[in-house]
């Protein structure tokens, strides 16, 4: 019988400690962080606007949606009852959605500028295949109007950049920014 010896006292408390710095190494992925501005309009009765985000590929077939932001805080789910306002997205995605959904719904915002990251391989954006692509946003007020914006991207990202659109009425500047 071979037997070998325990390691010495000093590298057996360091083992936990090394497989710990491994473990919360953060991974390289890549990722997309969109920024969309809602301007402030200057009506009498104003609402903030049902906002959907998806992906689609260049022909037009709807991939993932990425985000919804609308009255999520409405008794018995009744926000829901507007979403179809956001007819693009709707009859693309929308309708076979179950809401709210996990990690894609969430309230509407005000007036000002907000970003949402998405990285490569999580959900919602998940294993997104090569190729090219375009970012959906479209937006939807009450007494209000409607208005969508693409802004097209390549995945993965080659190299840090990104790409902006800007829309009439409802959106403002919505802008793209890739990492690889």
């Amino acid at each position: 019988m071979i037997t070998t010896p325990p390691l010495p006292a000093a590298r057996w408390h360091s083992l936990p400690i090394s497989m710990a710095l491994i473990a919360s190494a953060p991974a390289t992925a890549a990722e997309m962080t969109v920024t969309v501005t809602i301007p402030r309009l200057a009506v009498a009765e104003y609402h903030a606007p049902y906002v959907a985000m998806w992906v689609e590929s260049d022909a037009g077939k709807p991939i993932t949606t990425l985000a919804t932001w609308y009255s999520v805080k409405l008794k018995a789910n009744e926000g829901t009852k507007w979403l179809p306002e956001l007819r693009s997205w709707w009859r693309k995605a929308g309708r076979t959605l179950a809401m709210p959904a996990d990690g894609i719904s969430s309230p509407t915002r005000p007036p000002g500028t907000h970003s949402v990251r998405f990285a490569g391989g999580t959900a919602p954006f998940g294993n997104l295949a090569p190729g090219n692509y375009r970012l959906m946003i479209e937006a939807a007020r009450e007494v209000g109007g409607r208005e969508i914006v693409a802004v097209p991207f390549q995945w993965p990202a080659k190299a840090a950049g990104g790409s902006t659109a800007t829309g009439t009425a409802e959106l403002g500047t919505v802008s793209l920014a890739l990492k690889p």
